[in-house]
C-alpha cells in the first residue's frame, strides 16, 4: 500500500482519474456542485456523489487502486459507506428542509479531518499561486482568456500551477500534498510534456513542492532533466480583530 495516499478520498485525485477515463464533465460538475445544509460535511457529500458515479460507470477499484488504496482495507470501506450516508442524507434534506440529522462522534471526527485536509490543499494552492517569487524569482502565474493557470486542465488531469519564468518559458508546478514519489514524479513528467507539446515557449520546466522530500524522491529527481524540487513549511500566527473594553 502506498503509505503516502491519503486517508480520504481525494476531490483532486478524482478528477485527475476522471479526466483520464472519459468522466472529466461529470467530475467537475460534482466539485462546483454547491452543498448547503445544516451539516458541515459539505466534501463528505461531493465524495458520497464521486464513489456513486465511479461504481455506476464500473471505474472505482481502477480509482482506489490508483488513488486510493485505504478504500480496499476496511477502514476506507467504512468510510465509503459513509459518505453515501452522507449523499443520501442530503438529498433526503434537499426534500424536505429542516429535517433533523444527529451526526455520530465518528462524523464529527471524519468532518473535522476532511476540513483540514481540503483546507491546507485548497489554501497552499492559493498561497503559492500568489506568492511564486517564494519559489524563483521571476516567477509569475500563467493567464489565459482571462483565468489564471490554478488547476489548469490538460488532456488527462490538471496541472495544479502552470506559471512563466523570468526567461517567458513555462514552469509546472506539482504539489506533493498526498502522492507517492512515484506518482508525484510521473504526474509532473507528463504534465511537462503535455505542455512542451501544447503550447509554446518549450521546453518547460518542472517543480514538485512538498512538507516532505525523501531521500528516494530526491535521487529520482536527480535523473530528470529540467525537474527541481522544493519544500514548504507551514507556519500559523494569531492576530487580534478587535478588542473589548
Amino acid at each position: 500500500m502506498n503509505e503516502d495516499q491519503p486517508e480520504t478520498l481525494s476531490l483532486n485525485a478524482a478528477a485527475k482519474f476522471g479526466a483520464a477515463h472519459g468522466i472529466e464533465r461529470e467530475v467537475a460538475d460534482i466539485r462546483r456542485k454547491k452543498i448547503e445544509w445544516e451539516r458541515s460535511a459539505t466534501t463528505s457529500v461531493k465524495r458520497g456523489y464521486i464513489i456513486s458515479l465511479f461504481e455506476e460507470r464500473g471505474v472505482f477499484d481502477a480509482f482506489k487502486s490508483e488513488y486510493w488504496r485505504l478504500g480496499n482495507t476496511a477502514s476506507g470501506e467504512s468510510k465509503r459507506r459513509r459518505y453515501l450516508r452522507y449523499k443520501a442524507e442530503y438529498e433526503a434534506w434537499l426534500e424536505g428542509p429542516g429535517l433533523e440529522t444527529t451526526p455520530t462522534d465518528e462524523d464529527k471526527e471524519l468532518e473535522q479531518e476532511e476540513s483540514l485536509e481540503f483546507g491546507l490543499e485548497a489554501h497552499l494552492r492559493d498561497f503559492l499561486a500568489d506568492n511564486l517569487e517564494l519559489v524563483e524569482p521571476g516567477l509569475r502565474l500563467h493567464e489565459t482568456a482571462g483565468r489564471k493557470a490554478i488547476e489548469f486542465p490538460v488532456d488527462r488531469g490538471f496541472i495544479d500551477l502552470l506559471a512563466i519564468d523570468r526567461n517567458e518559458k513555462f514552469v509546472v508546478l506539482e504539489l506533493k500534498l498526498s502522492q507517492g514519489r512515484n506518482k508525484a514524479l510521473g504526474q509532473l513528467a507528463y504534465y511537462m510534456a503535455w505542455v512542451d507539446n501544447h503550447l509554446e515557449k518549450g521546453p518547460c520546466r518542472g517543480f514538485i513542492i512538498g512538507s516532505d522530500i525523501d531521500e528516494q524522491l530526491s535521487v529520482a529527481v536527480s535523473r530528470v532533466p529540467g525537474v527541481s524540487l522544493a519544500k514548504y513549511r507551514m507556519s500559523f500566527a494569531i492576530e487580534p480583530v478587535g478588542k473589548n473594553t
